[in-house]
């Protein structure tokens, strides 16, 4: 079968391998989609240190079964058939340890990743291994959500557990930096889940602005290359502030900002994670004691968050299928990774 695979930064490698084989206690998937994010790009440039190659890449897995191990069901109480479609979690907690014992999933301190532990789904079959199949990570796909929508459950997954953490409630100014698809899904999630009330927009990249406001409609879009972002939301906000900031992207001014602009007990989640390089930030303490801030950090999501993104989507409450503005063959995966690299897209898949 065809499969893109992880050597090294910048040798990734669309190959011909040997079609996985199921193991008893496994579920193997012919992948329908395979959608694709800024943390492929990501590791196509710097590569990760939880990645071991050869590694087939892909996190974002939707697909179809077509083969169940003997001991699943008894394993797993799991009733999976050929011809069941399904959606794969990407991020695997333990399920033992304190953190998920707490019902903390989305910081299990053993986790484990698709894509990255386990070979994922830019293939044209994967296998989903029992580290998924324990903590019920395998999702059964409503019947009106197509692949490449439920391919997009797991990043709304990941925006449903930051705004879980927010307290959003209806009303709310809300601002959100990054133009990306998540940007994109966090400002659907905060109207078609929480009600909020107005919304603005924050990019430097005014094609991206451009692209996703048509999409998702906010209040206002603000280009952050020609304008003082914190002066303006201060002047929408009549000086008070915004009551939410999500800083979706991975630059370190925009976590400043989101300081700076937040009204009193604002709440802010550092959505997008600063290069490893330069992961600091500076920021005016008194402004967090005084006003009474709340700033969440957020990473990944649970299994039963991707169960509810599913959900959301199925119900209407967060539309993803216009979000999917390329569809490419697995033939042509880099490409797609170009096109995420540039900003060309909101969301991209890839259909094996």
């Amino acid at each position: 079968m065809k499969a893109l695979r992880y050597y090294a930064p910048e040798d990734i490698r669309l190959e011909d391998i040997d079609e996985p084989q199921c193991g008893p206690d496994e579920v193997k998937l012919r992948v329908r989609n395979c959608s694709t994010c800024g943390t492929d790009v990501k590791i196509r440039y710097n590569g990760h240190q939880n990645l071991t190659p050869p590694r087939t890449l892909g996190h974002e897995i939707a697909g179809e079964v077509v083969e169940v191990g003997a001991r699943v069901a008894e394993l797993y109480g799991a009733s999976w058939q050929v011809g069941d479609r399904a959606q794969v979690i990407a991020a695997v907690p333990c399920g033992d340890c304190h953190e998920c014992r707490k019902g903390w999933m989305a910081v299990c301190r053993n986790q484990t990743s698709v894509g990255y532990q386990y070979d994922g789904g830019f293939a044209e079959y994967v296998i989903v291994p029992r580290e998924v199949l324990r903590v019920d990570g395998l999702n059964r796909i409503p019947e009106n959500v197509g692949f490449a929508e439920a391919s997009a459950a797991e990043p709304l997954a990941c925006a449903i557990n930051a705004q879980e953490l927010l307290g959003i409630e209806s009303g709310d100014t809300v601002v959100v930096f990054g133009a990306g698809p998540i940007g994109c899904l966090h400002i659907r999630i905060a109207r078609g889940v929480h009600q909020c009330g107005p919304v603005y927009l924050v990019d430097v990249n005014a094609v991206r602005l451009a692209l996703s406001a048509k999409a998702v409609a906010p209040d206002e879009v603000i280009d952050a290359s020609q304008t003082d972002v914190v002066d303006r939301v201060m002047e929408l906000t009549g000086g008070r502030g915004a009551d939410v900031v999500i800083t979706a992207t991975a630059a370190n001014i925009t976590q400043e900002q989101a300081i700076a602009m937040a009204a009193r007990n604002g709440r802010i989640s550092f959505f997008g994670g600063l290069p490893k390089t330069d992961p600091t930030i500076t920021c005016d303490s008194n402004v967090i004691h005084y006003r009474q801030l709340h700033i969440h950090g957020a990473n990944g999501s649970a299994p039963e968050h991707n169960r509810r993104a599913l959900d959301y989507i199925a119900t209407g409450r967060v539309p993803v299928h216009d979000l999917i503005t390329h569809r490419i063959p697995l033939a042509d995966a880099l490409e797609a990774f170009t096109v995420v690299e540039k900003g060309e897209a909101i969301k991209v898949t890839v259909e094996p």
